[in-house]
């Protein structure tokens, strides 16, 4: 089985390049993010992301290869992400991958952005076992997943509207916190009261019993997001970190509550956490506090592995190379691609 893997990543801002060897060992792991070029903007600029990633991607590549002391004639196998994201992006790296791919004479993968997130867990845990679930939350997606086995997996949850980050960065844009949100509110929160103010948590009771179905592991982040914009506007001298604080904990509310709901139902002994937002402090804590309380294993990733990273796309490549084999060098990209 292929042992080396070079892993290219380039769904949305950041071009990543990495070596892991048999999904487990990350010879190398570099990122170079485009925060700077899209600060300006309160957002990433599809456009200026794409050209970007033209820049730096042979470089990037090639910084990996140095940084991992392995020739690229010993690569056995070149992933990429496909998709889910930016059309013009995603077209970027795969494109290089293929080339590579051609030029070494060995397989090319095709990588879903949100199967490659979910392999970040086993990078710094091999031994995790299976089933177990995942807590996935990110700027463009929020998903409760019950992965059954290697390459198999069932979505108990998704958002209904705005994915937690994408919720986090609008509400500080509006509150002029910068971009990106994220990180900006977790820093902030820490100096305001997080029960100052009684912000909605959507699709969230106390007897998840009385939900429908198809709303029990669902999230919603819209109304939230609405009541805080409507809230300060009605109160403009109103604390901003207080604001913020009070509006992290519902958001962290919602998804540890789903979370807690997805344990009980499954009794699975492992729970895993991934996703850009999995770097939030609070979400951290919350998180490891309900594994704990359910009696489960709570699998915390690195911050570093958290964010978008191509070391997780080469073991998720690894895996789905033994299962599927090798993609069709005819393979397009897919910016909505979903996670099956």
């Amino acid at each position: 089985m292929t042992d080396l893997i070079l892993g290219i990543e380039t769904s949305c801002d950041e071009t990543a390049a990495a070596v892991v060897e048999s999904s487990k060992l990350i010879r190398s792991s570099i990122v170079s993010s485009q925060v700077q070029l899209h600060e300006r903007f309160g957002g990433v600029v599809p456009e200026i992301a794409s050209r970007a990633h033209v820049d730096l991607i042979v470089p990037v590549v090639a910084e990996a290869l140095v940084a991992s002391g392995v020739e690229g004639d010993e690569i056995e196998a070149v992933a990429a992400t496909s998709g889910p994201g930016l059309v013009g992006s995603l077209l970027v790296g795969v494109s290089a991958a293929k080339a590579l791919a051609m030029v070494w004479d060995v397989p090319f993968i095709a990588v879903n952005h949100l199967e490659a997130h979910l392999y970040a867990s086993f990078l710094e845990d091999p031994d995790l076992q299976l089933p177990l679930v995942f807590l996935l939350v990110s700027g463009g997606h929020t998903l409760l997943v019950l992965m059954e086995e290697q390459g198999k997996y069932r979505v108990l949850g998704s958002t209904l509207d705005d994915a937690a980050g994408e919720a986090f960065d609008k509400v500080a844009r509006y509150l002029g916190l910068g971009y990106p949100g994220g990180p900006a509110i977790d820093n902030l929160a820490l100096e305001g009261d997080r029960s100052a103010f009684q912000y909605p948590r959507s699709l969230v009771q106390e007897n998840p019993a009385t939900l429908p179905d198809d709303r029990k592991f669902a999230f919603s982040f819209s109304g939230l997001k609405t009541a805080v914009v409507n809230h300060v506007r009605s109160n403009p001298d109103v604390a901003t970190e207080d604001v913020v604080a009070s509006f992290q904990e519902a958001v962290v509310d919602a998804l540890v509550t789903k979370l807690k709901w997805a344990l009980e139902s499954t009794g699975v002994e492992a729970a895993c956490l991934g996703g850009g937002v999995a770097a939030n402090s609070r979400l951290r804590e919350r998180f490891l506090e309900v594994c704990d309380s359910a009696g489960v294993k709570g699998c915390l990733p690195s911050r570093a592995m958290c964010t978008d990273n191509a070391a997780m796309v080469a073991a998720a490549g690894y895996w789905r190379l033994k299962k599927m084999g090798p993609s069709p060098l005819n393979t397009g990209v897919d910016p909505n691609l979903g996670l099956v």
